[in-house]
């Protein structure tokens, strides 16, 4: 049990901010470089992982183990904590269809990418790549809720794209749905699979940047209850029902003493039992900003690391 991949499920809109914008949207989220796909970074994943443990069982030597410690004046020993979180990249993102109400949409770059993560995470082998379509075309399964009834077309937000229906798309969105819904929300699987398309990775590209929620935000004076001169600002986030997926595993163990070494056995010992304790198969957590608002709620969770994701 090595490493695991771990899923966010976007309940409500996510808002993990990089600071100031200097185009229109004055706070906008957090980018890949590379890609300039929204994401959300380990460290954020990571600190709400623990703020929910520390309420659940309270602070303590096992959780220092798993997060880290932070020294103090009568003590100074500070360590980072065994568990290693990536960031957390863009499988699905939710976009709005005139048919089916929305859609999860990805390309063939986003399922390449998740492929080789899963290989990590010891899982199944993923079904092919599908080919990618063109910028005007879209591939959907078979029994696709977001298609026009009379013709085979598919409207996303402000784009017409022809459709064509195909067998590795559905392989990818029955795999995804046992991943992400099962249990109580097993009653999703089908909805996620009728709402499953993946686009060009070009056509991705223009979702990612365009298909955000911006959201104005005003300040009211408190005196007449009016907005404030100059108190309006626009906010970016990631949309309800988006998904997005990292990887975890557990780095090396300190004892939490400094003059104390694990043997290699216990350590192995120590990173699959940490493993195993605080990476649950699903976890309700919030994320980033805005939270006294309902905004950032997710759905955590992990699978993977020998165990079986299906």
């Amino acid at each position: 049990m090595g490493t695991k991949l771990y899923w966010i499920h976007a309940l409500t809109p996510v808002h993990v901010g990089s600071g100031q914008g200097v185009g229109f949207i004055d706070l906008p989220v957090m980018r890949e470089k590379t890609t300039n796909w929204p994401l959300i970074p380990g460290s954020a994943v990571k600190g709400v992982t623990r703020a929910h443990w520390e309420d659940k069982i309270g602070k303590g030597a096992e959780l220092d183990r798993a997060f880290g410690k932070v020294g103090t004046a009568d003590e100074d020993l500070s360590y980072s904590g065994a568990l290693v979180f990536t960031d957390a990249h863009m499988v699905c993102l939710a976009v709005r269809s005139l048919y089916g109400t929305f859609a999860w949409i990805t390309c063939p770059m986003a399922l390449r990418r998740l492929a080789r993560d899963t290989r990590s995470a010891g899982t199944q082998a993923e079904p092919g790549i599908p080919t990618s379509p063109g910028d005007e075309m879209i591939l959907v399964p078979d029994d696709s809720s977001v298609l026009k009834d009379d013709k085979n077309r598919v409207f996303f937000n402000d784009l017409d794209l022809s459709a064509q229906t195909n067998d590795p798309v559905k392989q990818w969105a029955e795999r995804l749905a046992r991943r992400l819904f099962s249990g109580e929300e097993k009653d999703w699987q089908p909805e996620f699979i009728k709402r499953f398309a993946v686009v060009s990775d070009d056509s991705f590209n223009f979702f990612c940047e365009t298909g955000t929620e911006v959201s104005p935000h005003v300040k009211i004076k408190p005196e007449t209850k009016t907005v404030q001169t100059g108190a309006l600002w626009f906010q970016e986030s990631i949309p309800a029902e988006s998904i997005l997926s990292g990887m975890v595993w557990c780095d090396w163990v300190f004892s939490g003493n400094k003059d104390e070494r694990l043997s290699k056995t216990r350590m192995d010992e120590e990173r699959k039992r940490l493993l195993t304790k605080f990476c649950l198969p699903e976890t309700i957590l919030q994320i980033g900003g805005n939270a006294t608002t309902g905004k950032g709620r997710v759905r955590c969770l992990f699978t993977g690391g020998g165990d079986n994701d299906e």
